[in-house]
């Protein structure tokens, strides 16, 4: 009966078994406490435990534990790659992204709303966030600072100032000027002993014509000035 079992193929099948497990024993007694596994044998290894869980207790190189984490990030990259293009928003076409930074080029000032606004005319519907991401990038601030400002519109800017002339007699008189910011000319200047608004008001508009005559008030009476 022995003879019969010692030459069956199962008898060869576990004598197989047990051979090599007692190579895996002396194995791990003798080789580094961490063994260097390639991506490869990670796969196989995972793949063997998928079809066979209850190879999980034959793990001799390696813990369960470590088996179980390899399983794991392997599926998580698995449903990773195949979810990767279904994720987030449909891609923007290319003559949208293209019109959009267009628009941004050629109106500075505009802002993502104002041409978010203008493509929902043209019946393109998209996010406003979506706008912004693809407007042209400017390092400057969005709009004119002040510098740029005052070169734009200095020829139509002008300063006003009034001042005190005490007389020979002891009376005071106010002058008013007005300066040109452009090329610092004088435009107008005026004297009198009683500063209203009104005369105010009268000057300005004497001194620019085409100018609408202004409102100015004064919330107190002006006190008169004394004499250094």
């Amino acid at each position: 009966m022995l003879v019969t079992w010692l030459h069956s193929a199962h008898a060869r099948r576990d004598a197989e078994i047990l051979y090599l497990r007692q190579q895996l024993i002396v194995l791990k007694r003798t080789a580094p406490a961490r063994p260097k596994l390639k991506t490869i044998d990670r796969l196989i290894f995972v793949c063997l435990y998928r079809l066979f869980p209850c190879l999980l207790d034959a793990s001799i190189i390696f813990k369960p534990e470590t088996l179980l984490r390899w399983h794991r990030t392997g599926f998580r990259l698995f449903w990773r790659w195949k979810s990767r293009r279904q994720a987030g928003r449909p891609a923007l076409s290319a003559d949208i992204r293209s019109l959009v930074r267009r628009i941004s080029r050629e109106n500075p000032l505009w802002g993502a709303p104002r041409i978010h606004g203008e493509l929902l005319k043209l019946g393109i519907e998209i996010a406003q966030s979506t706008v912004a991401k693809y407007m042209v990038r400017r390092r400057g601030p969005p709009s004119q600072g002040w510098k740029t400002f005052l070169r734009n519109h200095a020829s139509h800017i002008a300063a006003i100032d009034m001042f005190v002339v005490p007389t020979i007699g002891f009376r005071l008189l106010y002058g008013l000027v007005i300066i040109r910011l452009e090329r610092r000319r004088l435009v107008w200047i005026n004297v009198t002993a009683n500063p209203t608004a009104d005369w105010i008001a009268q000057q300005i508009t004497e001194a620019s014509p085409g100018i609408r005559r202004p409102t100015i008030s004064f919330e107190t009476e002006m006190p008169p000035m004394a004499m250094p």
